[in-house]
């Protein structure tokens, strides 16, 4: 059966998700929180997650705070569970959404999907994929009563960006460093950083195992908006450390889409699109005075990597790739690898870039096909968290023109060089950070360039 069978059929047997209840509890252990989204009138799914105790977070804090952050944490959580069978109605049972919520929740799903869409061959969802029921808000929900104040939160994933910001931002003060569900990359980071775990907040997120067992008999499965739901987490963690200001580490070639010609975007909650509708969302609808941008937001990724080739002590600790993730490695064979790769090769010489990858990856002739897809030969991009076709190019071209002016690796023997010059010190226009972030980028530029 196609897929796109499969979620007509699915659409038909299963009408509606429900979005029941949420709860949650303070232990020993930290702030506990479960969710109940029913499929129909039958399965119930029951994800769960915990923010755990550390010194500096309070979980003694007023009820309606609580409640506002943690339906919100809920409505991005339903979204993995709505994608197994696609219902057309998901209705809210829990808490109030007004016009604007709505449209911001259908917009967020639909966009945060078109991944999912598209691998699964699925067409003309546009329009009715979703029907979105709740009761309307009373203008009066906004929080007032939260007191937060100057301080920085950056979540880690563990690639070389978030310390990039990490590290610009702890010049002025420490930063707050966070972490969902922690690995082997993410946890070396912050100990590179000099922090031990105990100064790290941590959420430890768990996908209820019916889910999986769905998924395995035939549901449909895909990507989801990771980044969004980490969005709605950071403001939670912001109200409980009483931190104003949430530090995301998305650059600008988030905003390109994968597919050429569509909006398709695998990266679309790392956008500065999804970004300004999210902060404008948690202006009008749950208020608190929180700040939630994308401090690399100015820069490309090749500035990103420049940057990160002047911290060494990373270099050895960092990884960006999925595939390699659970056994805390570089792959070498999926396109994070050969893009991290490419993006460094300007910055770091050939033989330590070997070193961190394992392999000379420009010489795997294996690669060719993602090679083909990083560098626009291919009229779609990886699926994954890469730059810019243009930014790859430029990194290739600075790459031959400073290490490989005799003999070339397999994959760029036969490139043809470009003659224009890369720009390495000028910052995009378009982002939320104030005077002094962007000063503060402006003289990691100037220090590095």
């Amino acid at each position: 059966m196609s897929n796109q069978k499969k979620y007509d059929e699915l659409r038909r047997k299963y009408h509606q998700m429900t979005y029941e209840s949420y709860n949650y509890s303070v232990t020993a252990d930290g702030l506990r929180m479960e969710f109940a989204l029913r499929l129909d009138g039958t399965t119930i799914f029951r994800p769960t997650a915990l923010v755990e105790s550390r010194s500096f977070l309070t979980f003694d804090l007023p009820h309606k705070v609580l409640d506002t952050l943690i339906f919100n944490i809920g409505m991005i959580e339903l979204i993995s569970y709505w994608k197994a069978c696609c219902p057309p109605v998901v209705r809210v049972e829990c808490g109030h959404l007004s016009d604007d919520a709505r449209r911001f929740w259908l917009k967020t799903y639909r966009n945060g999907l078109g991944e999912f869409f598209y691998t699964n061959g699925i067409e003309g969802y546009e329009d009715d994929f979703m029907t979105l029921e709740a009761p309307e808000s009373d203008d009066d929900e906004l929080l007032t009563d939260l007191v937060l104040n100057p301080g920085y939160i950056v979540p880690i994933g563990g690639g070389k960006d978030s310390v990039v910001t990490l590290e610009a931002l702890g010049h002025d003060e420490r930063p707050l460093p966070l972490i969902m569900n922690p690995r082997g990359a993410t946890v070396g980071c912050v100990s590179a950083a000099g922090y031990t775990m105990n100064d790290v907040a941590v959420i430890k997120r768990t996908i209820d195992p019916l889910l999986l067992e769905m998924n395995a008999q035939g549901c449909l499965n895909g990507h989801t908006p990771f980044s969004a739901m980490l969005a709605f987490y950071t403001l939670l963690v912001s109200a409980c450390s009483g931190r104003d200001n949430i530090a995301l580490s998305n650059e600008s070639s988030a905003n390109e889409a994968t597919v050429v010609g569509t909006e398709v975007n695998h990266q679309y909650s790392k956008s500065l699109e999804f970004e300004d509708d999210f902060r404008r969302y948690v202006q009008d609808n749950i208020g608190g005075g929180f700040n939630y941008f994308s401090f690399l937001r100015p820069l490309s990724e090749l500035q990103i990597a420049m940057l990160f080739s002047g911290l060494p002590k990373y270099h050895d600790v960092f990884r960006s790739c999925n595939a390699g993730s659970k056994q805390d490695i570089w792959c070498g064979r999926c396109a994070k690898c050969l893009f991290a790769y490419i993006i460094l090769s300007p910055f770091i010489e050939p033989i330590r870039l070997n070193a961190i990858f394992g392999k000379s990856m420009l010489d795997d002739t294996t690669l060719a096909p993602i090679f083909d897809q990083l560098t626009g030969r291919a009229p779609t991009k990886p699926f994954e968290c890469v730059g810019t076709v243009s930014e790859v190019n430029s990194a290739i071209n600075m790459a031959i023109k400073r290490w490989y002016t005799g003999q070339r690796p397999a994959l760029v023997a036969n490139w043809q060089l470009q003659p224009s010059q890369t720009d390495l010190a000028s910052l995009q226009p378009r982002h939320n950070l104030n005077s002094h972030e962007l000063n503060i980028l402006r003289q990691c530029i100037e220090k590095n360039s």
